[in-house]
């Protein structure tokens, strides 16, 4: 009985880090399609990894960051996903300031959206507020 119980516990356990993971990966890529749509509207270019070579150099670029490469003389920016699009997302330096400056103001309209929610409609969260 008691090594049923501790199975059983164990079973539990492991279910539970399972949907917590799902959850993780869940938000990962939620935040990922946001990013990607942020550059492609700042002017990045999608470009799919359609062969295996390009699929294996994709896996070795940091992944989910936009980071600066040098090439022929010149900066530009890379966004790597081999996990979801399987694709990079490249743009130059006025791209690069458009999608910061983009993801800036969504952000500032987070912030709006959150500040602007009525909760004192719900009173005290704990006792003594």
């Amino acid at each position: 009985m008691k090594d049923r119980m501790t199975w059983l516990k164990s079973i539990a356990v492991i279910m539970v880090l399972g949907i917590a993971l799902a959850g993780c990966a869940a938000i990962e890529k939620s935040e990922a399609t946001d990013t990607e749509q942020l550059l492609a509207a700042a002017g990045f270019i999608m470009k799919p990894a359609d062969t295996p070579e390009k699929l294996a150099h994709l896996k070795t670029l940091t992944q989910l960051k936009v980071v600066p490469h040098d090439r022929n003389g010149k900066v530009y920016y890379v966004y790597a996903d081999a996990a979801d699009c399987q694709c990079l997302y490249a743009g130059n330096q006025e791209a690069y300031q458009r999608y910061e400056n983009l993801a800036v103001k969504q952000n500032i309209a987070q912030m709006n959206e959150a500040a602007s929610m009525d909760w004192g409609m719900w009173g005290p969260w704990e006792p003594g507020w």
